[in-house]
């Protein structure tokens, strides 16, 4: 009986240290971007390419995405709002939930899925077939040309994103709003806006900021991080995405309670 909980502590024992050696390791790596980051030269070039596959590349889907969120939500909304005689106030209302939280929510989760994945697949491939290892052998540093700049990538491209699904999200709105109220673009805007504060739009693009600079470092760990060969790369690809949407949630609601006591 002894033997079994000695060997029961010793596994208990086992992960917990592994637990807090993996958080140390995230640390490290962490640390290692902001010491690379201000460190010359940067891969300009890599840099922009990787802007391009983030952001240029995710239009497509987020237009898509975005365009139905407004449409939807709007419809949504239009029934609740018109049993209390406030129907006028539904460009507000969709303004307010787009703005604060659904265009940087969305558009986050949309690239933690499309990009995440792939930029934990690319480097997790590198990782197993040891091109990243090969990199290092040839006084190339791999992780400025292939995590500094897909973290700075996807730290600027999700605000670009998120600005652009506001806007689509609201012109799905329009639409709707259009049809059935008849309200023009002008009066649909200035109603949409009289609501929204410069602390809204901050709080916006400081999440936005936040969730690329999360979605770019976590997929660039795990991916980094692979082992075990083609069953290690779907792990990372996998674990990019998980991890990243849990640590967007985690922001998000730690954003939104600064947000609500500076508002306050």
């Amino acid at each position: 009986m002894e033997t079994v909980d000695n060997k029961r502590k010793h596994v208990i024992s086992r992960r917990i240290d592994t637990f807090f050696l993996k958080i140390f390791d995230a640390w490290r790596f962490v640390r290692r971007f902001f010491s690379e980051l201000f460190k010359p030269p940067l891969e300009w070039g890599e840099i922009v390419k990787q802007c391009y596959q983030v952001g240029y590349l995710s239009l497509g889907l987020i237009s898509l995405t975005g365009f139905i969120t407004g449409l939807v939500f709007t419809k949504q909304s239009r029934p609740s709002l018109s049993e209390f005689g406030a129907a006028s106030w539904l460009p507000s209302l969709v303004a307010i939930a787009i703005i604060r939280a659904l265009a940087p929510l969305v558009t986050s989760l949309i690239c933690a899925g499309k990009v995440g994945s792939n930029i934990g697949a690319e480097l997790g491939s590198m990782k197993v077939t040891e091109q990243i290892d090969a990199m290092e052998v040839s006084a190339t540093n791999p992780y400025k040309f292939l995590v500094v700049s897909r973290v700075i990538a996807t730290t600027l491209m999700i605000p670009v994103l998120t600005c652009y699904s506001a806007f689509i999200g609201l012109m799905g709105s329009f639409l709707d709003v259009n049809a059935h109220e008849k309200t023009s673009l002008t009066t649909f805007f200035e109603n949409a806006f009289s609501k929204i504060t410069f602390l809204d739009i901050g709080a916006t693009l400081v999440k936005a900021i936040c969730y690329g600079f999360t979605i770019g470092m976590v997929s660039c760990y795990k991916g980094y991080r692979a082992s075990q060969g083609t069953e290690g790369v779907g792990r990372a690809a996998n674990a990019s995405v998980v991890l990243s949407m849990f640590f967007i949630f985690l922001e998000e609601i730690i954003i939104v309670q600064i947000t609500n006591y500076v508002r306050s």
